[in-house]
């Protein structure tokens, strides 16, 4: 048979790889529950015409069609997008089709967490693929959602990652009052286009984006001077504010971005210290969302860009009847996971889920090594029996391979049973009722890899 091909942008990891991930997956869930956030599961395709209604990236959405589709109206060329599936690109676009189709249903505001797999038809490189698990953290309101929610949301996505293993990471904020109050105190009409500018700066550089402000804003250059100092803006703590002052900033709209921001800061601070910072440059995402928006680095790893982001926005759905604002942060968790495997900062305490291996003498006894471990795992200690009765070296060998800790060896003909501990050597008697491995043993931990820093 000839060697199959990987397809490039759908990663399967091996067995040790994906208790990484699942780890990862485990830990946002336990987290997000902890907080009384609720997992949801939306199917995974909509209607073409609903994934497409901004128009944004329909060269990315993967559509459904049978091999053998019936013949009918979009013979004659023409596509009834209404009609035709396409499997999801974000969790988004399903959240709101899901709160208006639920909404007599579901009690808001909607504390909602969901981890899925979404598909998009982009370029496959390095932590970017095709197929992909993304996970959702969103709090939806009926008409009003609370500001201080913003700093709730922000704050479970920090507790998630703090759990994970990764080097230091910092949650960078700014709000859409603050940064369009500042460029209409200083007689900057067309915030959009501002904004649009400064998001090029991790890109092309100061130099560059200063003759965007110039050419493309209509900015003077004071002005565009001043765009610059303001995205270069970076505190801990609320003296950005007096920063920003000190710039010319002034305005009822900038004041209240101000204290929009500092609240943030300082709930999240007080929460999971030394993870927040107000950050001026970050405008990505600022033509839609209308409050704080949020981007995460992870420190020796900018290269992967934000590893987390999101914000406030107050138009996710809207019916004749209500509408529906939100808080949300999203983890790229596939391409998360794939950074702490390329680099090593993340593995498994063991390769394999079992804790023990228990032997079978011979074909004749294999019912005792059975009963043996219906005990074990009956009190959730994770187990298998070894596939074929050979001489015992040979059974510790296959453990030792598959990274099993322990052998339990049944006593035949009246016989103790006696369990190995084939790291050390260590053997004794026990009983397959009572006997507990080493905490560290019981379960499969996720430990810090040679890839993280020394603290």
């Amino acid at each position: 048979m000839a060697k199959i091909a990987a397809l490039s942008g759908f990663p399967e990891w091996l067995p040790a790889e994906r208790l990484v991930e699942q780890h990862v997956i485990d830990v946002f869930r336990e987290v997000a529950e902890l907080h009384g956030f609720s997992g949801i599961e939306t199917r995974a395709v909509e209607p073409l015409d609903q994934l497409l209604r901004k128009g944004e990236i329909d060269k990315e959405v993967y559509v459904l069609r049978r091999l053998h589709a019936e013949e009918d109206g979009a013979a004659a060329g023409r596509e009834d997008r209404s009609r035709t599936l396409g499997l999801h690109f974000d969790l988004t676009v399903p959240l709101a089709r899901y709160v208006l189709e639920h909404q007599n249903d579901l009690a808001f505001p909607l504390r909602r967490f969901q981890i899925q797999k979404v598909w998009r038809g982009e370029r496959p490189q390095d932590g970017r693929f095709r197929e992909f698990y993304q996970a959702d953290l969103d709090v939806i309101g009926q008409d009003s959602l609370p500001g201080h929610i913003e700093a709730e949301v922000a704050t479970v996505m920090a507790e998630i990652l703090d759990r994970l293993p990764l080097p230091q990471f910092t949650i960078h904020a700014n709000t859409r009052r603050l940064s369009e109050g500042f460029f209409r105190s200083i007689g900057l009409e067309d915030q959009s286009a501002v904004l649009r500018s400064l998001d090029k700066l991790p890109k092309i550089g100061a130099d560059a984006v200063r003759d965007l402000l110039l050419s493309e804003t209509g900015a003077t250059a004071e002005q565009a001077q001043a765009c610059l100092d303001f995205a270069a803006i970076r505190t801990r703590d609320g003296s950005f504010a007096q920063q920003v002052r000190e710039l010319g900033g002034s305005g009822e709209m900038l004041e209240q971005g101000i204290a929009e921001l500092t609240a943030v800061l300082e709930r999240v601070e007080a929460a999971v210290p030394g993870v927040i910072m107000a950050d001026l440059s970050i405008a990505r995402g600022l033509d839609y969302y209308t409050g704080t928006v949020f981007e995460t680095f992870v420190a020796g790893h900018e290269s992967l860009g934000s590893i987390c982001s999101g914000g406030r926005y107050d138009s996710l759905a809207a019916d004749n009847r209500h509408t529906y604002p939100g808080v949300g942060l999203s983890i790229g968790l596939s391409r998360l996971v794939s950074r702490l495997l390329s680099a090593h900062l993340a593995t498994p305490s063991r390769a394999v889920p079992t804790c023990v291996l228990v032997s079978v003498a011979n074909e004749e006894h294999r019912g005792l090594s059975d009963t043996v471990a219906r005990s074990l795992r009956g009190r959730g200690i994770a187990c298998e029996v070894a596939p074929a009765a050979a001489k015992f070296g040979k059974q510790i060998r296959y453990a030792d391979r598959r990274g099993i800790p322990f052998i339990w060896f049944p006593g035949t003909d009246g016989g103790a049973d006696e369990v190995k501990d084939i790291r050390n050597g260590e053997q004794s008697v026990a009983d397959a009722a009572a006997w507990e491995p080493p905490a560290e043993d019981r379960t499969v931990r996720i430990l810090p890899g040679p890839g993280m820093p020394s603290s």
